[in-house]
């Protein structure tokens, strides 16, 4: 049985953090804490609504760029992050349960596991991302 069985049919909250609702970063956050011990930062509050692409880019490219976010060269492993551009924009993140497939929540779904090796989500990949937290730590 795998971890994210725990947390689908997690509704969509923007803002959400909690397992009453999250949006997608939400969703890593309250994954990393159940399931790692690790705490990462909410960022809630620092966008005005995850419509607001420009904004959820913002926040998405400063974390990958100060860290603790570290590009993934080789294959994706568990609880890294798999970014997704909206349009133009990184705009959407899902947490990688195994090469090719992720648990997220998007607009007014609930999270899911879903293949991003084809369909919809494949040309929006934009990389995978581990956090530095992460590195060394063995995960099933």
């Amino acid at each position: 049985m795998s971890w994210s069985n725990d947390y689908i049919g997690i509704p969509f909250s923007e803002f959400g953090r909690t397992r009453s609702g999250c949006d997608c970063y939400g969703l890593a956050v309250l994954v990393y804490a159940e399931q790692l011990g690790m705490k990462l930062t909410s960022y809630a509050g620092d966008y005005v609504s995850c419509d607001e692409r420009n904004e959820l880019n913002g926040l998405f490219s400063s974390a990958i760029e100060i860290g603790p976010w570290t590009r993934v060269e080789g294959p994706a492993l568990p609880f890294d992050i798999a970014l997704f551009r909206i349009g133009p924009m990184a705009a959407h993140c899902g947490l990688v349960i195994k090469e090719g497939v992720m648990l997220h929540v998007q607009g007014e779904d609930q999270a899911k596991v879903e293949s991003y090796q084809g369909g919809s989500w494949k040309h929006r990949l934009l990389g995978h991302y581990r956090h530095d937290g992460v590195v060394g730590r063995s995960h099933d």
